[in-house]
């Protein structure tokens, strides 16, 4: 069975997609599927190259590389912006992505897997006050902001299109959530869309214990065994660490910290890194609330400090604006941490499985309460995460993969049968 992975990011490029992708295609070749082929940006250590977010050729490039392998399977991972998202300015219907005609053209079956998908209301959040240039006044932002709004506004139902029509060409649909089915296949009605979670596991060989973590990460010490018997509160080195990583958007909503009330036996533990895409201009140097906030300033994290980080935390919080998907909380459900998180759909449905909380109003004070809240009841939202977090591990992914690839390859080879059967 030959694979064909298809991704414009790739590690060593930064971003989640790319990670996510170099980690499934790791677990598939470890469970026997070597012929894995990934072909991504020239930046990317794949095995094949040339594909770029605004080059009109990718679908052009596929096509040659499907012929060339003798390709059983195309496994697309389709994150709009990372090939090329156009809106239509005026006139919706020119809404596209330099992939889209790939779908039409392809004759081997594709799996998509889909990485984003927006209600109207978090579609039309993603348009902030976005600083691109040091030179940008409040007049050119705001300008920039209102046009924003009128090409979100009449693109809703085109970027929806985007997803339910690649899913339509597909032989299959992957998603991370319930939440995600819904959005892109109508409540999954046709069976295609296959809810496969992000996969996440240790990057170390060997675990390390929390206080080795933060040792190694010269972070404050405390075992999570202690929280209800940790007197000293007003120690430093007597912190629960809540962790804030990720890339630094204005989506993320890392402003509310400043603005918390940070309970006296917790630290806020900050780090982020700016992505190849991303020109937001966005300055955390004055985010410290009192020195509860540390913030570590690492960039992007290898997967080994990944895992450090998440072994020398107790929880993390995604005060999020909009969220399809959250790659940090599954990493931190991996590892055994509970999150805190906006009130939106994708973490609703997660909190619901007590494996953390959501804030019914995005306020400072919300938080702060929840962070009191999954203190007092940590063992609760531990156990609902031992239970949870074996769907995670990226040997299971790969076998859930394994079912769906094999699936489409038995349906193709007995459409070959019945068609040879037929000639003669």
């Amino acid at each position: 069975m030959r694979i064909l992975m298809v991704t414009t990011e790739y590690p060593p490029m930064q971003g989640g997609v790319g990670r996510y992708t170099k980690n499934l295609v790791t677990a598939l070749r470890n469970i026997g599927i070597h012929d894995v082929y990934v072909v991504c940006n020239e930046k990317g250590a794949g095995d094949f190259f040339g594909l770029e977010p605004n080059n009109k050729r990718n679908p052009d490039i596929l096509l040659e590389l499907v012929d060339k392998l003798h390709i059983d399977v195309v496994h697309i991972q389709y994150e709009h912006g990372l090939y090329g998202l156009k809106l239509g300015n005026l006139n919706p219907k020119n809404t596209t992505t330099n992939i889209d005609s790939f779908y039409d053209m392809c004759k081997i079956p594709i799996i998509t897997t889909f990485h984003s998908a927006y209600t109207f209301r978090q579609w039309m959040d993603l348009v902030l006050p976005i600083r691109k240039k040091e030179t940008d006044s409040k007049l050119r932002t705001y300008a920039a902001m209102l046009f924003g709004y009128w090409k979100h506004l009449i693109n809703y139902k085109s970027i929806n299109n985007l997803n339910i029509q690649s899913l339509r060409k597909s032989a299959a649909g992957v998603v991370f959530s319930n939440y995600l089915s819904k959005l892109i296949s109508g409540n999954g009605s046709d069976g295609s869309c296959n809810l496969i979670y992000h996969g996440s596991s240790s990057a170390l060989q060997i675990p390390v214990t929390q206080k080795e973590a933060r040792e190694r990460l010269l972070l404050p010490s405390i075992s999570r065994v202690n929280y209800n018997n940790n007197k000293d509160n007003n120690n430093n080195m007597n912190k629960k660490i809540v962790l804030a990583l990720g890339f630094l958007t204005a989506t993320k909503g890392w402003d509310i910290l400043e603005n918390m009330e940070i309970p006296s036996d917790w630290i806020v533990v900050l780090n982020h890194s700016k992505n190849h895409y991303n020109r937001e201009i966005i300055d955390l140097k004055s985010l410290k609330n009192n020195g509860k906030i540390l913030n570590l300033q690492k960039d992007f994290l290898s997967d080994d400090d990944l895992s450090l980080l998440m072994y020398a935390a107790d929880a993390v919080i995604l005060p999020y604006k909009v969220c399809s998907a959250s790659g940090v909380m599954f990493d931190a459900l991996a590892h055994g941490l509970p999150f805190i998180a906006s009130n939106l759909p994708f973490f609703k449905e997660f909190a619901d499985q007590d494996l953390g909380i959501v804030v019914r109003n995005r306020g400072p004070k919300e938080y702060s309460n929840a962070l009191e809240t999954l203190g007092r009841n940590y063992s609760t939202y531990k156990q609902a995460i031992d239970k949870f977090k074996k769907n995670l591990d990226w040997e299971f992914v790969a076998y859930e993969h394994e079912k769906i690839y094999m699936k489409i390859v038995n349906r193709k080879e007995k459409m070959e049968q019945t068609v040879n059967s037929s000639r003669k």
